[in-house]
């Protein structure tokens, strides 16, 4: 038998990283970008003039690029889910009887 030669993939679990996006912030960019260029055509459509349509999108991108890395720095990778899943955790549980502590 011939002697197999195998390529090693380092990144196997390491998460998806653009530019330092990390994750699920790629997606969110995407996403902003994508509505920033509908709102393009639609002011173009309307008949905005071409310039006053440039400023508007460009200063929109310029924030939502500003928001999803702000985003991506302060929550990392699995962060914004987790603070997520924490605010639906109830901070007190009550039970006013002991009904569901007793076997029947």
């Amino acid at each position: 038998m011939a002697a197999s030669v195998y390529k090693i993939n380092k990144g196997v679990n390491r998460s998806i990283e653009f530019k330092g996006l990390k994750a699920q912030y790629i997606w969110y960019l995407g996403g902003g970008l994508l509505l920033c260029l509908i709102l393009y055509v639609a002011m173009y459509i309307i008949g905005v003039n071409s310039y006053v349509c440039l400023f508007v999108v460009g200063a929109t991108a310029g924030m939502v690029f500003y928001y999803v890395f702000k985003l991506s720095k302060k929550y990392g990778e699995h962060g914004m889910m987790k603070n997520m899943a924490r605010r639906s955790i109830p901070k007190v549980i009550r039970c006013k009887s002991r009904q569901c502590f007793i076997k029947m």
